[in-house]
């Protein structure tokens, strides 16, 4: 073949054909830009996913266990309703009813503590509070016959 080139070719060629080493400088670009954008949306979409856990977690909710779970189970078998119910047992906030019956059973071992002039163990106390748990058991199954 002749060195010579013919006179209607062009003599400067665009940046984006390969050249003739087999080297192709766009495809290398394109090639890093997809595996950027593919880490920034994968990290985006793994930041979605644990949006209820986070949210359980700063305000400490007592069922982060459960919310942990179901964002797990939303992540691995895509399937949405667990990330919403995940969702919303993160943003409501439940009652806590143990905490007052708590304080209840300990105000009642501290009657009981200074009616009998003794001091009250850890023991007696928790006595007094699964006395309290078993009364309210059974008025609230009372109240549902």
């Amino acid at each position: 073949m002749s060195d010579t080139q013919h006179p209607l070719a062009p003599h400067e060629l665009p940046g984006f054909l390969a050249a003739a080493d087999g080297s192709d400088k766009l495809m290398v670009l394109v090639v890093i830009l997809l595996l950027l954008l593919l880490l920034v949306v994968g990290n985006y979409y793994l930041k979605l996913h644990a949006l209820p856990e986070r949210m359980a977690h700063k305000t400490s909710h007592t069922q982060l266990q459960i919310i942990t779970a179901l964002a797990l189970l939303a992540l691995f078998t895509h399937n949405n309703l667990f990330w919403v119910a995940a969702l919303l047992l993160a943003v409501v906030k439940f009652p806590d009813f143990l905490t007052p019956l708590n304080s209840i059973a300990h105000s009642l071992a501290e009657m009981r503590k200074d009616s009998k002039s003794e001091a009250v163990t850890e023991d007696e106390c928790h006595e007094t509070e699964t006395a309290v748990m078993d009364k309210v058991g059974k008025a609230k199954e009372k109240g549902d016959a």
